[in-house]
């Protein structure tokens, strides 16, 4: 028989099924072995370190900006009937990462003074997924560890706030937004229920609307606002001279953004919570759905599989008119 890892209220994971043993987290707090941990053990992409007693979890999702943070983990069964719908922005709404990660190497090349220069497809998992201030402190320190984060942290949303300001306008990139397969029978058949729906994303306000503003005027489905029952973002970005709202340092696998989306959004108290479906194409995402107490539904396309996040999801669909068989 193969060996298992067991996390309590998560599952058991045959070892190479994604998660990766370890012999301690990351931070030397806890010890498989000692002190009543009974395994210590991290997803693929090692954003999330999973700690088992024998009788609960903890996870600690990880930060390369230094700021660590354990959570609960809580046991999930899912329920009927549906009562809300969270849906992830990028890569599960739109197909837009590809974008995003041109902005990213566009502003390295700026940083750099290279304007040939190329993110290389080792980069992308570091690249996507996480905040924007995650994503150039890795690239500065690859590519030139000689500049400092806010220096990369301004030219990033001067490329942002150029390139958006021209996709408004209808003269930026036309291949930028994309609505993904199935979206608008998805989202048409939801309001036909009267199943609640929130938008989340990790993204900053400025980068998140004109996103969806794209898609929501490909579709012909009006103003997104008006739409979705509520959309939350990762807010604004922090600025000299200028009030920034939290969100570099909580955007997924932290479950901030799912738990406000559901319980602050929409009005879904927690124990309810098993009523409520989170929508995911990225790793990250799974890990901020299943860590705010909610079932996890996994859509093909992302990085669930390289992330080593697929059995952390209740379910799994190629598509998402596939979720429609879940409601």
């Amino acid at each position: 028989m193969s060996p298992t890892i067991v996390i309590p209220d998560l599952g058991t994971f045959p070892v190479g099924s994604g998660l990766v043993p370890m012999s301690a987290t990351s931070d030397r707090r806890f010890h498989a072995g000692s002190d009543g941990v009974a395994a210590v053990a991290a997803t693929g992409d090692r954003k999330v370190e999973f700690v088992a007693f024998a009788d609960h979890a903890l996870a600690c999702v990880t930060s390369a900006m230094g700021y660590s943070a354990y959570y609960p983990v809580y046991p999930v069964e899912p329920r009927k009937p549906v009562r809300a719908v969270l849906m992830d922005l990028d890569g599960t709404s739109v197909r837009s990462e590809h974008f995003w990660v041109w902005i990213i190497q566009q502003t390295i090349a700026g940083l750099c003074g290279d304007p040939g220069m190329l993110l290389e497809d080792a980069d992308l998992p570091f690249v996507s997924g996480h905040s924007v201030s995650e994503h150039i402190e890795y690239c500065i320190r690859k590519y030139c560890p000689d500049k400092g984060l806010e220096a990369g942290r301004q030219l990033y949303f001067e490329v942002v706030h150029r390139e958006m300001a021209s996709i408004l306008e209808g003269t930026g990139r036309a291949d930028a937004f994309e609505p993904s397969p199935g979206l608008r029978g998805l989202l048409l058949a939801l309001k036909a229920r009267d199943i609640k729906i929130a938008l989340v994303t990790s993204g900053l306000y400025e980068k998140a609307y004109p996103e969806i503003l794209s898609a929501f005027r490909t579709l012909d489905l009006g103003r997104p606002e008006d739409f979705y029952d509520a959309i939350i973002t990762a807010g604004f970005p922090l600025g000299r001279g200028m009030a920034g709202t939290l969100g570099e340092l909580s955007p997924k696998p932290h479950p901030w953004l799912y738990a406000e989306a559901a319980r602050v959004g929409l009005g879904v108290p927690f124990e309810a919570r098993e009523q409520v479906l989170g929508i995911e194409d990225s790793g990250a995402g799974v890990c901020a759905i299943r860590l705010a107490g909610f079932p996890t539904v996994g859509v093909a396309g992302g990085n669930i599989f390289e992330s080593g996040t697929l059995q952390l999801c209740n379910f799994f669909v190629d598509s998402l008119e596939e979720v429609l068989d879940l409601l």
